[in-house]
């Protein structure tokens, strides 16, 4: 690859070896995007939709911060959206590099592109019948099917644990983080002819005491860290206690005849609950019950998890786990199943979406909401601005497709299941690399809980204990300090 800058990137400097800024998932929990640039090369790690309230969506929509023509490659931490979900877009507007992940998260991208894909394409159908009724211009949708398939065209997929030369100067290493099927965390060296710098990429950290996927791996060294700060400001709970929560809640429903719907997101956390419902009946702890998994995205994301089992546990016997499922599982994958359920009672409900924004879910809420006998179990992270937020919060009536409905339903939030570390798995995942030194920037959470996790690194380390904001940079240097920070803000205010 050519050292000669390109359009759309602003030079290095003589004694720079590589600029990082952040374009994503900077005081904010979505739309990951971190833009390295070499004397050699131009690569995104992580290429994430923006989820969320209007605001947030809305940073879809515009136009790239670079030219993708001139990026040379794409490099993913995993598959969820908030990750991945512009590289349809990302191609449609030129970009004709190569995206490298994990084998495993290669086959979740394909089943979550193609949906994204589908509901953009949906979204933008029905929206368009409203704007016509109206008279107001048609507008087009973020990207369709063929951008997806295309992305996905462009796909090279590595194994973990080895290390991959993207360019001259440049290699990376995927290593396990847990979190979701083919999740991992970047080491990333920079190196001219005289230094090599280090950075790593934790990507989403999952748990240590997860039911089904191996733990993350943290690498013993860095000069920099990005770490993700969704949990940063607490633990989780007691893993036990939240399994008996869910039995709790399983066991009321029986009781009041009504219906329990789990919003999941349909990878990783609808296969986690399945498994614990299955280990609950198993024990006698629950009685069997009617549970349908009422989500293709899910149903197919299920059957991967089956197909790759290197990614699992292992048991007490030293093979590898299963995913278990509950005796009474249903696969609901046409809208007329969906619907049907509707007018069916005493049932366990599985569907998405996770942050109740979108999905099949959405139809189950307005048809139970209301009902006193409902529960509702809140197994995952809520954005702030989503209607999952709100039923967390104790919202008395949300709006729902232009709807006010009350909210008659028991609201139980299970912050035990989080496929993301808690603070102090974060705080032991990264201190071998602050003790050798690394500086670390706090990025993908919300402003409270990253400062609340820099106040706890920063009792451990005199290296800086950065908060970056949209366009920020961090430059590895080859002389000097090897790595410097550079505000957006104080770059405007200097210009000015």
């Amino acid at each position: 690859m050519s050292a000669k800058p390109k359009r759309g990137f602003r030079r290095l400097e003589q004694d720079q070896l590589a600029r990082l800024t952040f374009l994503g998932a900077a005081g904010e929990v979505t739309g990951s995007a971190y833009l390295l640039e070499t004397q050699h090369a131009r690569v995104l790690f992580d290429c994430g939709m923006h989820q969320g309230d209007r605001r947030s969506r809305a940073l879809n929509s515009r136009r790239f911060e670079f030219d993708p023509g001139e990026l040379d490659a794409v490099v993913l931490t995993h598959a969820h959206i908030d990750h991945s979900g512009l590289l349809p877009k990302l191609v449609r507007d030129g970009f004709r590099g190569k995206i490298h992940l994990t084998i495993p998260s290669g086959a979740l991208l394909g089943v979550l592109l193609r949906d994204s894909a589908h509901i953009h394409e949906q979204d933008t159908k029905h929206e368009n019948r409203r704007r016509s009724r109206q008279g107001k211009r048609a507008l087009a949708p973020l990207y369709e099917t063929p951008d997806a398939e295309r992305a996905l065209d462009r796909l090279v997929l590595h194994p973990f644990d080895r290390v991959e030369r993207l360019a001259e100067g440049l290699r990376v290493r995927f290593v396990r983080a847990g979190h979701i099927l083919g999740a991992a965390s970047i080491e990333c060296w920079v190196n001219s002819e005289t230094v090599e710098r280090k950075v790593v990429f934790s990507g989403d950290l999952g748990r240590r005491r997860e039911p089904l996927l191996l733990p993350p791996e943290a690498p013993r060294a860095a000069d920099l860290v990005l770490l993700e700060s969704t949990y940063g400001d607490r633990d989780h709970k007691d893993l036990d206690a939240t399994v008996e929560e869910l039995a709790h809640a399983l066991r009321e429903s029986t009781r009041n005849g009504g219906n329990v719907l789990i919003p999941v997101f349909a990878v990783g956390r609808a296969q986690e609950v399945l498994h614990y419902i299955a280990v609950l009946e198993s024990a006698g702890r629950i009685p069997e019950l009617p549970v349908y998994l009422d989500s293709p995205m899910a149903i197919r994301a299920s059957a991967l998890y089956q197909r790759n089992a290197d990614c699992l546990q292992s048991n007490s016997g030293g093979a590898r786990c299963t995913v278990r499922e509950p005796r009474q599982l249903t696969l609901v994958p046409s809208p007329q199943e969906s619907i049907a359920l509707n007018e069916q009672r005493g049932i366990v409900i599985l569907s998405a979406s996770g942050m109740c924004e979108g999905g099949r879910i959405m139809h189950h809420l307005r048809h139970n909401l209301w009902r006193p006998s409902t529960d509702i179990v809140i197994v995952g992270f809520q954005a702030r601005g989503t209607l999952g937020r709100a039923l967390v919060d104790g919202a008395s009536n949300v709006r729902i497709f232009g709807e006010r409905i009350t909210v008659a339903a028991r609201v139980h939030t299970l912050g035990g299941f989080s496929a993301h570390a808690g603070q102090t798995e974060l705080v032991e995942w990264v201190t071998p690399m602050i003790d050798s030194g690394a500086c670390v920037a706090l990025v993908h959470g919300e402003v409270d809980k990253r400062a609340a996790l820099a106040a706890r690194l920063s009792g451990r380390t005199r290296a800086p204990i950065w908060q970056p904001l949209r366009r920020d940079r961090v430059l590895l240097r080859e002389r000097g300090e090897p790595v410097g920070f550079e505000s957006a803000a104080d770059e405007s205010a200097r210009k000015r």
